[in-house]
């Protein structure tokens, strides 16, 4: 039993099934989702002043930008895996690491989530500047919510963040923190898309935009899953997934990750 605990402890990090190439056409599809109503470009119900672009300056960097339009709206950056060749997808057990920077403007709406078929929707995290302290946890599938709340949480900050989507639990880690384990998990088959965007805010629950503002942005440096050794659920192709091209986001980066993988 002691040899078998120390293997596990001292077992190499396992390599990851999908690393984040922003400018990969094959891994991402920008501008367009279906967590939007017709795909989008706009919506407006969810309170957002969102109008999607593919706009390879607006995303594929690992920067997510927005600007102002001269309808009201905002020019938004989105890169989704859903309708991609790879059309990679996050599933019960699978660990994400992300790197990021938060924004710094009012009514900046930054978030990392999964999508699939109208709803499997879980929030690596949200951002609203007005709440400068505070990142919004989310597990919309089985419905379990924390607001945390920390100093090293700001404007302008880089976090390393990582959830283990877990069967019976969503558990959220920051910095190295483990800061929440909902107690709901998302089942045995949970399976769905990443999403990787910024929203503007209309202002109904946060701030809209000053409006002298004309320019947003926040930066994802990396982004990875690791997936469990153990068996997938029936009927899954194949335990290992679709692998992404191995390497950095390219572009601006900030500290290299802490080393936070399961």
């Amino acid at each position: 039993m002691v040899i078998d605990t120390l293997g596990r402890l001292f077992a190499p990090r396992r390599a990851p099934v999908f690393t984040a190439d922003f400018t990969s056409p094959t891994q991402w599809v920008a501008g367009r989702s279906w967590a939007y109503p017709d795909g989008g470009p706009v919506n407006p119900g969810d309170n957002k002043l969102d109008h999607l672009t593919a706009d390879p300056t607006y995303s594929r960097g690992g920067v997510f930008r927005a600007t102002r339009r001269p309808d009201g709206n905002w020019d938004t950056g989105l890169l989704t895996t859903e309708g991609s060749d790879e059309a990679f997808m996050v599933r019960t057990g699978d660990v994400l690491e992300a790197r990021v920077k938060l924004p710094e403007a009012l009514g900046a709406w930054p978030a990392i989530w999964t999508w699939r078929d109208g709803g499997q929707e879980i929030d690596v995290f949200e951002y609203h500047p007005d709440n400068p302290d505070l990142l919004e946890l989310s597990n919309h599938v089985r419905e379990a919510h924390r607001y945390h709340r920390d100093p090293s949480v700001r404007p302008g900050a880089w976090l390393d963040l990582k959830v283990e989507f877990g069967k019976s639990s969503v558990v959220w880690w920051v910095d190295g923190v483990r800061v929440y384990s909902d107690g709901r998990g998302v089942g045995r088959a949970w399976h769905a898309y990443l999403i990787v965007n910024l929203s503007v805010s209309a202002g109904r629950y946060h701030p809209p935009p000053e409006p002298e503002a004309t320019e947003m942005s926040y930066e994802v440096s990396q982004l990875r899953v690791y997936r469990s050794d153990r068996p997938g659920w029936p009927g899954w192709p194949g335990r290992s997934g679709r692998s992404g091209r191995l390497g950095r986001v390219p572009g601006p980066s900030g500290p290299r990750a802490a080393d936070l993988g399961p």
